[in-house]
């Protein structure tokens, strides 16, 4: 029987290059809605880095997690730019991400 951390990696496997999912996202295709903050602690283990893209996964707003285990949201925020996702400014006032930028959702959402 697959534990819900090897569901999530089967999961973020299958997000394609220049797209993101968000964690919310995951969990749903893991099978489990609810347990997007579980996603999280399942990437945060990732036992192959640079296999199982969880630079990928975001926030649902785009913005990226602070405490990304592989690098910090810099580090994200530059595997995904090689891969051609998008950032976009915050709006006025809102704090979103790792200086305020966040994926681009509308351009760069995989569609699973």
């Amino acid at each position: 029987m697959e534990t819900f951390s090897q569901k999530v990696y089967a999961v973020v496997r299958r997000i394609p290059r220049g797209t993101v999912a968000t964690y919310g996202q995951v969990a749903a295709l893991a099978g489990a809605p609810r347990n997007a903050r579980f996603v999280g602690f399942a990437l945060h283990a990732n036992p192959e880095p640079g296999v199982i893209p969880c630079h990928r996964v975001v926030f649902r707003d785009g913005s990226l997690a602070p405490g990304f285990a592989f690098g910090g949201p810099e580090r994200q925020r530059t595997l995904l730019e090689e891969e051609g996702v998008v950032f976009v400014p915050p709006a006025d006032g809102v704090n979103a991400g790792a200086g305020g930028w966040r994926v681009d959702l509308e351009r760069c959402l995989w569609r699973a």
